[in-house]
């Protein structure tokens, strides 16, 4: 069975999948400032109304935009109360293809919800984190026997919180990761987009060569 982390990576990139598939320490622990910046998801009313708490956090915009955010989404988001008092926290969930951690698991109806430590797109959310929530909302909904039709994808951060409607082209593109992993069996061939190369891991390995604008002026 896939992990959500699998079928997102497979939709961002099949070959590192490859090589993740082959590192004995592909699943050590998640490093500590991705901890830290997680725990913000769990602190959204502390953040809000205390000053001292938002200044001392590991966030990415000014205190003051901040809490500004954060009163936006208190004020538009119907499903505020059960971001910040949710139902199940840090919850395994086994669907019939993929496993994986929800971090929050809303209730009435069940939504998963889960936090990225980067930065949210300027729109809806980035395509692998798509992937990742479609397997979430699948494998909440096979294990409650009920259907699931919305996610939420939170960058804590930056103080945003999105709503994502799971459909047919977000199914459609979640059901191609799968079958993307259900295939790698060798080393797929190099992604076209270098920009992706340059952070990975496994630059070494696949042998692509990368080049800064530095060099290239």
């Amino acid at each position: 069975m896939h992990t959500f982390r699998d079928v997102a990576t497979a939709a961002y990139c099949p070959r590192k999948l490859y090589y993740r598939h082959r590192d004995p320490s592909a699943d050590e622990d998640v490093p500590q400032e991705v901890h830290a910046r997680r725990d913000l998801a769990f602190r959204y009313p502390e953040l809000l109304e205390s000053d001292p708490e938002v200044q001392a956090a590991p966030i990415e915009v000014t205190p003051t935009q901040y809490r500004s955010r954060l009163g936006r989404l208190r004020a538009s988001l119907d499903a505020w109360d059960d971001l910040v008092d949710p139902a199940d926290r840090e919850v395994l969930l086994e669907g019939r293809e993929c496993r994986g951690i929800a971090h929050k698991v809303l209730a009435g109806p069940p939504r998963p919800s889960l936090v990225f430590a980067g930065a949210p797109p300027e729109q809806g959310v980035w395509e692998p984190q798509t992937v990742r929530l479609v397997a979430a909302a699948k494998a909440l909904a096979w294990e409650r026997e009920t259907t699931v039709e919305h996610a939420f994808a939170e960058y804590p951060a930056y103080g945003v919180v999105r709503e994502v409607p799971l459909t047919t082209r977000r199914k459609a593109t979640y059901r191609s990761a799968v079958r993307t992993a259900d295939a790698i069996d060798g080393p797929p061939s190099r992604t076209a987009n270098r920009e992706k190369c340059a952070p990975c891991d496994y630059q070494g390995q696949c042998g692509v060569t990368t080049r800064s604008l530095k060099s290239m002026l």
